[in-house]
């Protein structure tokens, strides 16, 4: 452990899930102080799990005001809630409109109204990294071979969401960079989940690595851009792929 998080109070936003709960783990290993705001957390004394909806602007509100009160600062976010609505994986032309809607409203537009009320801590004392994690999928389209023989599909509003959230940053980058707050993208590819074995094996043969991503994959790069190693690193995409993007 080298503290390379030391003092830092960082959120994470969706920390009990699968890539929040390592990204979690390797903040505290680094000395950080995190708080994981995820709406099946049931909040604890010292904040570090926090109940929040980012679905909902009062409860965004309410958990953004709990940490101030209690840490009085903010020196990092990871926004990695996913949240998706019960027909998440129709096929294209199966898709409700209200159903991408929906699906647009509660990721897309939660991340922007989060960023807009955490940045706003962030910029009189002129500090602050943000990571907002995207996708190869906002980068590159989906080779829909990989779900052959599978029930399996890359869903539109997926696709359409990674890709603002990629932009929004590059936007938010140059806007807070007078303030010397720091926002990034991570895009990373196929992380194994236990899905089906035929769709592993479609991805492995296809990815140059040859296997699927690991939680493990993604979280030391968090900790690097959340780090003080990285204070000139902003408005960057960076793709976790193992090579997926480069063919």
């Amino acid at each position: 452990m080298s503290n390379r998080l030391k003092n830092k109070i960082i959120i994470v936003t969706g920390g009990s899930g699968l890539l929040g709960s390592e990204i979690i783990a390797n903040i505290l290993r680094e000395g950080g102080f995190c708080i994981n705001m995820d709406i099946n957390a049931e909040t604890t004394s010292d904040l570090s799990d926090l109940k929040c909806d980012i679905t909902d602007i009062n409860s965004i509100n309410h958990s953004i005001n709990q940490v101030i009160t209690k840490y009085h600062h903010i020196d990092g976010l990871v926004n990695n809630a996913y949240p998706r609505t019960s027909d998440w994986g129709n096929k294209f032309e199966d898709i409700m409109f209200t159903s991408w809607q929906k699906n647009v409203d509660t990721q897309l537009n939660s991340y922007f109204y989060f960023l807009q009320q955490v940045s706003k801590h962030m910029v009189p004392v002129q500090s602050g990294s943000i990571i907002n994690m995207a996708s190869v999928y906002g980068i590159v389209g989906p080779d829909f071979t990989v779900y052959e023989g599978t029930s399996m599909t890359m869903p539109a509003a997926y696709s359409a969401i990674k890709g603002a959230i990629i932009n929004l940053s590059r936007y938010l980058a140059s806007y807070l960079g007078p303030f010397n707050i720091r926002v990034n993208t991570i895009s990373p590819g196929g992380i194994f989940d236990h899905q089906s074995p035929i769709f592993v094996n479609n991805y492995e043969n296809k990815v140059p690595m040859r296997r699927m991503g690991l939680p493990e994959d993604i979280s030391p790069l968090a900790v690097f851009l959340l780090s003080d190693e990285s204070k000139y690193i902003t408005g960057q995409n960076i793709a976790v792929d193992g090579g997926w993007t480069a063919i």
